[in-house]
């Protein structure tokens, strides 16, 4: 059955080769860019972004290639207020959000997906690297590239609308394929990091919008041993550029095992410290094939994109994910996603409030 599709495409290899892929089947393709920043570079820094005038063109040369009808919908408002916004006040909270997370959260499958479905189309296309099949999301075959993770907030009417067509594909098959193909993205970088902070700077763009707020940096035992610009500078787990005026006892790194906004304090101490094994999450989303679990279900968990997969019990009571883990887990932030698993099956989501 031919649908009609809306190919989501950032200029990048892997939207681009997801759109072609798309017409090749048979299906009513109108490729998309999203113009995601009210004022775009002209070009790219290094490879970071993905909403430069530069990837625009990129896109609508593909779309040429291709031959497919090609728009550009400004979503620069929306972007702003759900993810930039969103991002900043996440930050000056003590929390650690994913913006990419984000993204594909308010703005590819919420609003770009309603607009689409009101439009007439049936689904959406991404180039992401995960598969779906009847509503239900899995696991790219390439887990280095896998981006299942970043798409477990979904809901399973969301996945429903969703076609991932690089699902059963490596990054180096899709590159091929696009050479093939004649499209001139083959060999351009992946955007990575966060794509509205253009020269990598996270704590230099936060100070520009919260603010200098000097405080201490403490150890375990509350003495004081340095001092900050913004507690909003830190993340858990961090190592680096900690500004501490002398070395532990033991002489050992130390990590930030804790931010407190309200008295703008940031707690370090020795590596050890930093491991949890329980967690408490909010607002879930369950878009698997198995029922909410409100008995302890043995499944997996992952607590950050492309990071470690845990085994794990998790079980919901209220409106909070209870995890336990099978091993210690270390730089587990409030603000992350936990995403939850049987195998390769994502069933499940939730936003990490607090872990011990």
């Amino acid at each position: 059955m031919s649908l009609r599709v809306l190919a989501a495409m950032s200029g990048g290899v892997d939207s681009a080769v997801a759109a072609a892929r798309i017409a090749d089947a048979g299906h009513d393709v109108t490729g998309v860019h999203l113009a995601l920043s009210a004022n775009p570079r002209s070009h790219r820094t290094g490879a970071r972004g993905c909403c430069t005038i530069e990837d625009s063109r990129d896109a609508r040369r593909a779309a040429d290639v291709i031959g497919i009808p090609f728009y550009v919908w400004d979503m620069a408002e929306r972007f702003q207020r759900d993810v930039i916004e969103d991002f900043v006040s996440e930050y000056a909270a003590g929390r650690t959000p994913n913006p990419c997370l984000r993204c594909n959260e308010k703005i590819k499958f919420e609003a770009v997906l309603d607009r689409a479905l009101a439009l007439g189309f049936d689904a959406v296309a991404t180039g992401h690297h995960a598969r779906v099949a009847d509503g239900v999301l899995s696991r790219s075959p390439d887990h280095g590239k896998d981006q299942s993770y970043v798409l477990g907030v979904l809901t399973r009417q969301q996945l429903a609308h969703a076609i991932f067509p690089l699902g059963d594909s490596t990054k180096a098959q899709v590159r091929e394929e696009a050479a093939r193909r004649g499209l001139t993205v083959a060999e351009k970088p992946d955007s990575h990091d966060v794509c509205f902070i253009a020269d990598g700077d996270t704590r230099g763009f936060l100070a520009g919008r919260l603010g200098a707020a000097p405080g201490p940096i403490v150890d375990e035992s509350g003495e004081v041993v340095g001092d900050h610009e913004g507690a909003y500078g830190f993340t858990v787990g961090q190592r680096k550029g900690l500004r501490i005026d002398r070395p532990a006892p033991d002489g050992r790194p130390r990590y930030v095992l804790s931010i407190e906004p309200v008295s703008n304090t940031v707690t370090v101490g020795p590596r050890s410290s930093l491991e949890v094994t329980s967690i408490v999450a909010g607002r879930p989303v369950w878009n698997g094939p198995v029922d909410v679990p409100r008995e302890p279900l043995a499944c997996t968990v992952q607590l950050r994109a492309h990071g470690e997969v845990y085994g794990c019990r998790a079980q919901l009571s209220g409106d909070q994910v209870h995890i336990t883990l099978d091993a210690p887990a270390t730089g587990v932030a409030a603000g992350q996603a936990a995403v939850l698993y049987l195998g390769d099956t994502v069933i499940g989501s939730a936003t990490i409030a607090s872990a011990s």
